[in-house]
């Protein structure tokens, strides 16, 4: 009876521990998160979707395209960028702070002051900033520093910043994912437009040569041209493109799962995600799979 008692407790004590470490303790950290204002804004992020894209949540775990996209966006530090934004009125007296603070720039003062803003220097992070900003401010200029996030998912143009919870505070059910056969998507929104998700999910191959993805076309209906085409049918390149004299036309489903991923962003500045770096370019292959 002993080790019965024994062996239940302890049974009972690691259920018990479990449940309050994966279950109780994240809904006494994130149970009651609500909405915040983005960091030096008025506005709430994140917004509820659309009543369209949320149903295009259903359609895209419906059709599995969780196990190929991720939607989360790694962060391996950040750097900061002092700029100087005005030259002031006494130009010699920042001339000298630009010089104190990067004396690589001496033989292109002239001409960075003319074009400003402009980067002097980089930093690890906000602290080391001060000095360089109060150098830079001291003759009457003006300076301010930008913090840049930094990492693999970044460089690649997949967002601006770290996702973090804030994210998916909208999201009933929140689709991560854990595999990179393409790329990540929790800020593809950025770079499609409805149209072009939609092409997408037709002919892949008509948007990135040598796409692995699968053409999802039963989302899709083949139909014939009535007196006038359809103003929702696809505009295909010729090797794609049906017979003459019919159309390609999406069903409901594939509209609303292109209106979800549309509209994908995870990139508002946030006190716990912090960003005031200028969206990064991006590559047009928004299927490439991760390096």
């Amino acid at each position: 009876m002993k080790s019965s008692a024994t062996i239940f407790l302890a049974a009972f004590l690691a259920l018990a521990g479990s449940w309050g470490g994966f279950v109780l303790a994240p809904q006494i950290q994130l149970g009651r998160a609500v909405q915040v204002k983005e960091t030096g804004s008025e506005n709430l992020y994140p917004l509820a979707r659309s009543g369209l894209a949320t149903r295009g949540a259903e359609v895209y775990r419906a059709n599995g395209c969780v196990y190929c996209h991720s939607q989360q966006i790694g962060q391996e530090g950040i750097h900061c960028e002092v700029i100087l934004t005005d030259a002031g009125t006494n130009i010699a007296a920042t001339s000298a702070g630009v010089y104190s603070v990067n004396p690589g720039l001496k033989d292109k003062l002239d001409k960075l002051l003319e074009s400003l803003p402009q980067t002097i220097t980089t930093v690890p992070d906000m602290n080391a900033a001060d000095a360089p900003v109060a150098a830079l401010q001291a003759g009457g200029g003006k300076a301010e520093v930008r913090i840049v996030p930094e990492g693999a998912d970044i460089s690649r143009g997949w967002g601006k910043r770290r996702t973090v919870a804030q994210d998916y505070l909208q999201d009933s059910t929140v689709q991560l994912g854990s595999r990179r056969v393409g790329p990540d998507l929790a800020n593809v929104g950025t770079r499609i437009t409805v149209n072009a998700a939609l092409l997408h999910l037709y002919a892949p191959q008509a948007v990135v040569t040598g796409s692995t993805m699968p053409a999802y076309r039963f989302l899709f209906e083949k139909r014939k041209i009535g007196r006038v085409p359809s103003p929702d049918a696809l505009e295909l390149p010729k090797e794609f493109a049906p017979e003459t004299g019919f159309e390609i036309v999406p069903k409901e489903e594939a509209r609303v799962l292109a209106v979800y991923l549309a509209s994908l962003r995870a990139e508002a500045p946030l006190f716990e995600a912090p960003v005031t770096v200028a969206q990064a370019a991006v590559t047009t292959n928004t299927n490439s799979p991760a390096k």
